[in-house]
């Protein structure tokens, strides 16, 4: 969590979904009240080492850790909280002290803590156990609102994916070492996370439309829900039909695979330097763009989910349920779960951080990525989303893949022909494919051209080494974060 978002709800004081509390030494005794207020509202923050004003008082440091450790062992006792959750409690530094920040998000369930429910009402937490009528309408809304809730009495274990069940648990150990789900067996885990539930007004049980997206078989999910599926679609030479498909009808962790395979298949890869660390733009701004095309996608619509890569953008849709109308703001942006439990699913496998991340991060990295363009978000019945693309270099690549003997226009095999001799004809075809590329994506790496033209990067650097002794190719820029680019001498002669 940076730092800048916490001064923000510094700023903002307490309210619906902000609430401060002190925490010197121990945990408050009310903070699993305030916590099971927010997963029965709209999610919310909860700050610990404050005052009621926002003043930061800080979290005695030998006992920050332990705290941490107590917020995500209670979270998971379902004698504290049920049903349980899972946490993840950061510890950042404000003033030079430190605080826990904790973000607790809206669930599809209602919850309890010893007992009693509650719901957040203006900044307060407001125990509704006794308030019968209250407790009806929390519990409707949340049947009503998130469909992924529907109960399947007739699911069982062996309709889900043991394979898909045992990486779960490795992509949630890399998020945290000690993270509970290595230590349940099959059902207790799906009951951790929210995919086991039973409907109190008709005492069904049984596992959820939300399991059967995540874990199930695909003979299953078909069988469940026959409209579901993902098309991911290439138009940029064919604009009739397109250039490369992949209709995507299995689980949701696969989908994501399968969906960002796609991606760094079509689109090229931009680096940034973020501090001392090299991020790929790309990756960073699909991440985010994926994840939200299945996160929050409503599921028993049968309107198919889209993934559109053409010369000058890239656009999603999928079916909503929308909160409001229009293009989203980003600097007034409320967020609103479409799917809790998927969403918390996927982000305790790192697919996704906390809720509205995703759209303040494909801004920020839209920009780096695209020169100054934004993104456009559509929330209507269709949810669209639009990543803007420059001029797009790969256009030509593709061409040029169809029919090297053209391009462009016969001056680079000429120039191939004139400097380059004694040479096979297969070694010639990878110089003129090298010096293409570079022709028209300036400043790549070697990793970068292997991937773009499918020679291994060691033959990529003999062949790199040899135009740089012919005078075709230099490397410009620092060495971790500059690339390689046709000498002025032979842009002039490509140009001409």
């Amino acid at each position: 969590m940076n730092t800048v978002t916490i001064h923000k709800l510094l700023k903002q004081g307490e309210g619906l979904q902000v609430e401060f509390k002190k925490a010197k030494e121990r945990l408050p005794a009310n903070i699993f009240e305030s916590i099971c207020a927010f997963l029965n509202s709209n999610g919310g923050t909860l700050l610990l080492g404050l005052d009621d004003h926002g003043g930061v008082l800080g979290v005695d440091v030998d006992k920050a850790e332990r705290l941490c450790e107590e917020l995500i062992n209670n979270s998971n006792n379902a004698q504290k909280l049920y049903p349980p959750v899972y946490l993840a409690p950061e510890i950042v530094e404000i003033q030079k002290k430190k605080i826990i920040y904790l973000y607790v998000p809206c669930s599809s369930e209602v919850h309890s803590t010893v007992g009693k429910t509650y719901e957040r009402n203006g900044d307060a937490d407001q125990d509704i156990s006794k308030n019968n009528k209250r407790l009806t309408q929390l519990f409707l809304r949340k049947q009503t609102t998130f469909s992924e809730n529907t109960i399947y009495p007739y699911l069982k274990i062996s309709d889900f994916r043991k394979d898909l069940l045992k990486r779960i648990r490795v992509l949630a150990g890399n998020e945290r070492d000690n993270h509970p789900w290595l230590a349940m067996n099959d059902k207790e885990l799906m009951q951790s996370a929210g995919l086991f539930k039973r409907d109190y007004h008709n005492n069904k049980e049984g596992y959820t439309l939300a399991a059967v997206l995540l874990l199930a078989k695909d003979e299953v999910i078909q069988s469940v829900v026959p409209h579901y599926r993902t098309d991911a679609i290439l138009r940029k030479v064919n604009l009739d039909r397109y250039d490369d498909r992949d209709d995507v009808r299995t689980n949701l962790i696969e989908s994501y695979d399968r969906l960002m395979a796609f991606v760094k298949k079509h689109l090229p890869d931009k680096f940034y330097m973020e501090g001392e660390q090299r991020m790929s733009l790309r990756d960073k701004i699909f991440r985010e763009i994926v994840a939200n095309l299945l996160v929050h996608r409503e599921y028993t619509n049968a309107a198919p989910a889209r993934l559109v890569i053409t010369e000058d953008k890239v656009e999603t849709d999928n079916a909503n349920k929308p909160n409001g109308h229009g293009r989203i703001n980003p600097a007034s942006f409320s967020p609103h779960p479409k799917n809790p439990a998927i969403a918390k699913f996927f982000k305790e496998i790192g697919r996704v951080d906390e809720l509205g991340s995703g759209l303040r991060n494909t801004h920020k990295f839209c920009s780096l990525y695209n020169l100054g363009t934004e993104p456009k978000f559509m929330e209507e019945d269709i949810f669209k989303t639009i990543i803007p693309l420059k001029p797009d270099r790969e256009l030509a690549q593709i061409k040029a893949k169809a029919n090297m003997n053209k391009l462009p226009e016969g001056i680079i095999e000429g120039i191939i022909e004139g400097i380059i001799e004694g040479m096979t004809d297969d070694v010639k075809e990878k110089m003129k494919k090298i010096i293409f590329l570079l022709h028209n994506e300036e400043g790549v790496r070697i990793v970068d051209i292997a991937k773009r033209i499918e020679i291994p990067a060691k033959s990529i650097e003999r062949y790199i080494k040899e135009l740089k002794i012919l005078g075709l190719v230099e490397f410009r820029g620092a060495n971790r974060t500059g690339g390689y680019f046709l000498t002025k001498d032979i842009e002039n002669k490509i140009n001409k």
